[in-house]
């Protein structure tokens, strides 16, 4: 018997590690947040309501043309979307937004505004109180392509969030489609999306499809012409088991050969 396990028991299935093998790696330490969405301890912080200097232009590559006050970003209409410096894959992100108050428009024109996932696939924002529209451009759809479960909007002026697990589709090296991207969304606490498979990079009025592209990828926020607000914007990197660099790579594993 290992100090802390056990060593006579059988292999896990597509693992180098035993049943309770005392061997197999302890997880590292996180400290969470004090309070609900608060960044971990190993969050990288994209926007803490200070300034925009992780984030340019998506139009020119130069500075990031939208407003920062009161610990929030605002869309200036016309300047143009936004993406992040650093580039991401597989990831827990967390970002908080604000439909505007009061509300104007209707169907896609009442706060519309996208969160980009590696700067391809969109999770709609727009604000679906009391607002309707076509159900894969409601708040929180995977534009184009899904509905979300549940329509979970909060009322305009009120602060909403996206809690995302995000895992990236993968690409051979002659470009062929091994894996599609897999989504799951949580909007205010509420599941709208459970693992589910993308068809391929969102758009407008389009029949989604996979194009080969890099395994990482900036986080996108779209100008739509509205005053969106977002605050609180962190990601975790997530890795496989054990230290290994994969997310679920027995997973991919078995997927791929079926």
């Amino acid at each position: 018997m290992a100090k802390f396990g056990y060593e006579d028991m059988p292999f896990l299935p597509g693992s180098k590690w035993r049943v309770h093998d005392g061997n197999r790696p302890q997880p590292p330490v996180v400290t969470p947040g004090k309070t609900f969405g608060e960044p971990p301890s190993d969050a990288v912080v994209l926007f803490d309501g200070t300034d925009l200097s992780k984030w340019r232009s998506v139009r020119d590559g130069g500075p990031a043309g939208w407003k920062v006050e009161n610990g929030y970003m605002e869309v200036v209409p016309g300047t143009g979307d936004i993406q992040t410096v650093e580039e991401f894959g597989d990831c827990q992100l967390h970002l908080e937004w604000m439909a505007e108050f009061p509300p104007k428009g209707e169907g896609q024109g009442r706060s519309n505004s996208g969160v980009f996932l590696m700067g391809r696939y969109e999770i709609q924002v727009l604000d679906c109180y009391q607002n309707t529209t076509y159900p894969d451009g409601i708040t929180a759809a995977v534009y184009g392509q899904y509905p979300p479960l549940v329509n979970a909007c909060k009322p305009p002026g009120e602060w909403q969030t996206y809690d995302i697990i995000w895992i990236a589709p993968r690409f051979s090296d002659d470009g062929k489609l091994i894996r599609p991207a897999y989504l799951t969304v949580f909007h205010n606490g509420v599941v709208v999306h459970y693992h589910t498979p993308l068809l391929g990079p969102t758009g407008h009025r389009i029949l989604p499809k996979y194009q080969p592209h890099p395994p990482v990828g900036p986080l996108r926020l779209q100008d739509h012409g509205d005053r969106v607000r977002y605050r609180n914007i962190w990601y975790r990197p997530l890795r496989g088991y054990d230290g290994e660099p994969e997310w679920h790579p027995a997973i991919y594993e078995m997927a791929s050969s079926e």
